[in-house]
């Protein structure tokens, strides 16, 4: 019975702890590996942790320190209720892995990508969880306390990516150390080739997309892909695809704390940088608007002889005081570099005209609403500066497309129009992007699960963002109930009618909503925000 005893139960600990540490361990990547950010998400979903470790594993531990008595019994077999219970209390453990791997069913929107850093975290993990069972054996298995440990293994498993994270720490900082200096040398033997910095609480990846597409038209350009803007992701474009050939390199960089924008920067050492907004995202690891901007502000200060581009349209960017060289840009009237006047939206794109001196164009743009007019401007401006005519960029802006989950239009058919604003997150996006939607002709839909990492602002700030929804929208379909409230207390105290918001508990839900109302009238549903795995 003992050796019976013993497999079943590593057997069943082993399950709950591997299953859940999977899922931990995705969440450590979600939250960046930072330690920090990890136990902040933990305060938040701690129910989700009681229902996937603790209640399976405390049930189990309570049947089996009620039975462990007769689990050590002499060769005869008497099959008391005792003797079972340790039994049982395995098979509540197994029962432990339910939770988990119902919650493995679901598609996950990013998953859990196993690259060589968090293979070596497995790795680690596997040699503490393998060290610690055959030591608690031998000095404790004639002893309650050995199966007190190994059932109450599985209670670490959220704490383990940042345990091996820790340990591993060393061998991470050489391994990068080793990437990081790879692509410098790959930078200092690319005197030739332009780099230019683009940083932004958003309007970044827009603008990065904008520009690569201009500067095509006369450069050879090469942009860090999607939202590739942290220093590994910045050091892996730089080691797998910068080369000679590349007249320009677009470098977007995004931050979650002071110093990170400035260590990519020493990287790649930008010949010009462009800041294109700064805001309220990220509070709850920045902590302040002052440390953003001043985090932002770093791709000013990496620029020694060439130029900073500047969204002026920005208060925080227009208050900051600017020593190095630099040029101007703004959709809201003020005298600057390039101002962009005469803007006319339609459901089909955007007209307006481009001021710089003496000189004026008129562009056209299948996309949609002024923050995209601001972000083309900001492209247009270093287009400009570099080289490229007015004129000779008429067709280029022509030819924009909408960057992929950022004011994406999609006619989905049948009189149902889809704008995907998935990727924006931040309180001025998402205020454009009702501005955008309010002016469509149909039953206008609003789905969001409102915003995230905005620390003690966020309820406020998701109140406000209901507020604005408010006058914009006809249906709002809130998603999640724990993001629900503050939302919808904004749209309630503009007046908003409350049999007109609905609360749908996922994204999905929330679609079937929007396709049953009202069925057979056109309508047009902005996704505003889609929450990570982790949230």
């Amino acid at each position: 019975m003992t050796v019976i005893a013993h497999i079943l139960f590593f057997a069943a600990t082993l399950a709950v702890f591997t299953i859940n540490f999977i899922h931990y361990m995705h969440m450590f990547q979600l939250n960046s590996y930072s330690a920090h950010e990890h136990f902040e998400w933990h305060k938040k979903n701690g129910r989700e942790y009681l229902i996937r470790v603790c209640f399976p594993v405390i049930f189990a531990f309570i049947a089996l320190y009620a039975g462990i008595g007769n689990c050590f019994g002499g060769d005869e077999i008497v099959w008391t209720l005792s003797d079972l219970l340790p039994y049982i209390g395995a098979v509540l453990m197994f029962a432990g892995t339910i939770p988990a791997i119902l919650g493995f069913k679901k598609p996950a929107k990013k998953k859990l990508v196993f690259t060589p850093r968090v293979i070596r975290m497995c790795v680690t993990t596997t040699l503490i969880y393998g060290a610690v069972c055959p030591l608690s054996f031998i000095f404790l298995h004639e002893t309650k306390l050995y199966f007190a440990v190994i059932t109450l293994l599985p209670i670490l498993c959220v704490l383990m990516p940042c345990v091996a994270n820790f340990i591993n720490k060393p061998i991470e900082k050489a391994v990068n150390n080793y990437y990081i200096n790879d692509a410098k040398r790959i930078i200092n033997e690319l005197p030739n080739t332009t780099v230019i910095g683009i940083t932004g609480s958003y309007g970044k990846t827009s603008t990065k997309f904008y520009l690569e597409k201009l500067l095509s038209a006369k450069y050879n350009v090469l942009m860090t892909p999607g939202s590739f803007n942290t220093t590994m992701g910045v050091v892996k474009v730089v080691r797998g695809s910068l080369n000679a050939t590349h007249e320009i390199f677009l470098c977007e960089m995004g931050a979650k704390g002071v110093g990170e924008i400035k260590e990519i920067c020493d990287i790649v050492h930008p010949k010009h940088s462009i800041i294109t907004s700064i805001g309220e995202q990220h509070l709850e690891t920045f902590g302040s608007v002052e440390n953003i901007i001043k985090t932002k502000f770093e791709i000013a200060d990496a620029v020694t002889d060439g130029t900073v581009f500047l969204n002026y349209d920005n208060e925080f960017i227009r208050s900051k005081p600017i020593d190095k060289n630099h040029i101007t840009y703004g959709i809201n009237g003020g005298e600057w570099d390039y101002t962009a006047s005469d803007i006319k939206v339609t459901e089909k794109g955007t007209t307006f005209t481009v001021h710089h001196g003496s000189e004026e164009k008129q562009f056209t743009t299948k996309l949609l609403g002024e923050h995209n007019v601001q972000n083309i401007l900001g492209a247009i401006a270093v287009s400009h500066e570099l080289g490229i005519t007015l004129d000779e960029l008429v067709y280029p802006v022509k030819r924009l497309e909408c960057v992929p989950h950022r004011m994406e239009i999609i006619d989905k058919g049948n009189g149902v129009t889809i704008i995907d604003d998935a990727f924006n997150s931040n309180p001025a996006g998402a205020r454009a992007a009702f501005k955008t939607l309010s002016m469509f002709d149909a039953l206008r839909i609003v789905a969001t699960p409102g915003m995230i990492e905005l620390g003690e602002r966020e309820y406020q700030l998701n109140k406000e963002l209901g507020a604005d929804a408010a006058s914009c929208c006809d249906i709002a379909i809130l998603v999640g109930e724990r993001q629900a409230p503050p939302i919808k207390e904004g749209l309630l105290a503009k007046g908003f009618p409350e049999n007109h918001i609905i609360v749908a508990k996922d994204l999905n839900e929330a679609m079937k909503s929007a396709y049953s109302i009202q069925p057979g009238r056109k309508r047009v549903i902005l996704l505003e925000n889609d929450l990570p795995d982790n949230f």
